[in-house]
This record gives C-alpha cells, structure tokens and sequence, in this order.
C-alpha cells in the first residue's frame, strides 16, 4: 500500500528533480546574494524537454517549470543534468567538452554553479589506499 508520503517521493525522485526542489524549499541561498536575474534549464529527455525556471533576487530562489525567456539558458540532456546534480559530473568541465549549450549571461550561470554538489567522497577509496597490505 502507497503511503503518499513526501519522503518516499524524494527517495524515488531524479537527482535533478531533487536539486531543484531543494533549492525550492530553501527559498534563500546565500551563494547568490550578489545576483539577480533568471536562468532557464532545457533539459532533453528523449521525448521531451523538461524545463526548471529560477528566477533569483539577491540570494531570493523561485524555482517554477516556466517556459518564457530567461536572461540565461543552459540546453543538455536530463541525463548529463542528473550526473551534475548528483556531483557526478562537473557542469564547468560539460560546457568546455561541449555537452551543454549556453546562451545569455555567462557570468549569472557562472555563479550559478557553485551551488552543484562536489564528487562524492572518496573516503573509502583513500583509506583503503592509505592501508598497509
């Protein structure tokens, strides 16, 4: 029997979804106290695009599935954007191989990026490497 439940719903949601609804909940993010303006992610599912619309006021996030015309666009595919959301992907080192299409303010986008997770921890990997055999 399904619960409804809002946490069984973000442990099943997207990495993207997540990020974005994150943002959403915090409502303020200190990181973009300096900026202002909106930003429109296109994301190519296969089938369809599905849109994230932020607009941002001095560190202020309204997060929609808006689909007007923003003051910055970033255009890739859900799949690449899930890998960036989760920190598996770099969404700089993207935009320099060429797997993400921007167009608009750079500099809003730029700031933008530092709210993307860090790789995840390598803990186990340089523990096991710091081990003697």
């Amino acid at each position: 029997m399904a619960t409804g439940n809002k946490s069984d719903a973000k442990a099943t949601a997207r990495p993207t979804q997540q990020f974005f609804e994150a943002l959403a909940e915090r409502g303020h993010e200190p990181l973009l106290e300096r900026i202002s303006g909106t930003i429109r992610f296109d994301l190519d599912t296969g089938k369809t695009v599905e849109r994230w619309y932020l607009r941002v006021k001095k560190g202020n996030v309204d997060v929609s599935h808006e689909k007007g015309p923003a003051d910055a666009v970033v255009r890739t595919d859900r799949a690449l954007f899930d890998d960036i959301a989760s920190g598996n992907a770099n969404a700089m080192a993207a935009l320099l191989r060429g797997v993400i299409d921007l167009e608009g303010d750079l500099s809003l986008v730029m700031t933008f990026q530092r709210l993307f997770p860090g790789p995840p921890k390598a803990g186990a990997r340089s523990a096991a490497r710091g081990r003697k055999r």
